[in-house]
């Protein structure tokens, strides 16, 4: 079976999705089949609003994996916690159902990228965070920071965090969103990569620019270091 690599960020609004779909794409540039898979979306109906923005960054259709629902196991309304927005419509989030649906997809393609929901200790249910469902799994993460203000914080916890529960992490996309102070830029991802080293993890922080840069030229995004040992 193909591996499930999971996309987290540092909080919520940090370029996860957009991160996702730019992952993708490269890969399909290299001429593997990947498919995109959200944990859980809220704040919308029908298929998920992260799906159809990784496939249009893609640059491919909804897939028929997409339709019946597979990429996205649980869609919501209300834009809240997953925990809250499931209880909200009577319903509760079953993770052997989302585990089954990646499966599914690990069959079928090279590579699954699953994007997470906000942070990582987010909950899924009242006793489960996407934390937790990460450990169980034994998934490894790609990490989304960027240069606002309390990103390094956030960024050396939520390392300090995957370590203790032994999550393996593959590296750090850096947002390089807007107009921000290079000094700022320079030494984030001096700390990050120095950190990623302490913890025993590859010390990969790769920039990700507006992706316009990506979709409407021949640029890729330079992220083959995430997948250097899963490269068949």
């Amino acid at each position: 079976m193909s591996p499930v690599l999971c996309i987290s960020g540092i909080d919520t609004d940090i370029g996860k999705t957009v991160a996702t779909g730019l992952m993708a794409r490269f890969l399909q540039s290299c001429g593997h089949s990947v498919i995109t898979q959200k944990i859980v979306q809220t704040g919308c109906r029908g298929v998920a609003e992260d799906i159809l923005t990784h496939r249009r960054i893609m640059g491919v259709e909804l897939l028929s994996e997409d339709v019946q629902g597979h990429t996205c196991s649980y869609v919501f309304a209300k834009p809240c916690s997953p925990h809250l927005a499931a209880e909200l419509e009577g319903k509760q989030i079953n993770p052997q159902k989302i585990l089954a649906d990646s499966k599914i997809l690990a069959d079928r393609y090279d590579y699954v990228l699953l994007e997470g929901v906000g942070g990582l200790m987010v909950p899924l249910t009242r006793d489960l965070t996407f934390l937790d469902y990460l450990e169980e799994q034994k998934y490894p993460l790609i990490l989304i920071s960027g240069p606002k203000l309390g990103s390094v914080n956030h960024t050396l916890s939520a390392l300090e965090l995957l370590k203790n529960r032994g999550v393996a992490v593959r590296g750090i996309v850096y947002n390089c969103y807007a107009a921000s102070d290079s000094d700022i830029r320079r030494d984030s991802r001096m700390l990050f990569a120095d950190y990623l080293g302490r913890y025993g993890f590859p010390a990969h922080v790769i920039d990700m620019e507006e992706k316009e840069k990506y979709q409407h030229s021949d640029t890729p995004f330079a992220c083959s270091r995430f997948f250097e040992e899963y490269h068949k």
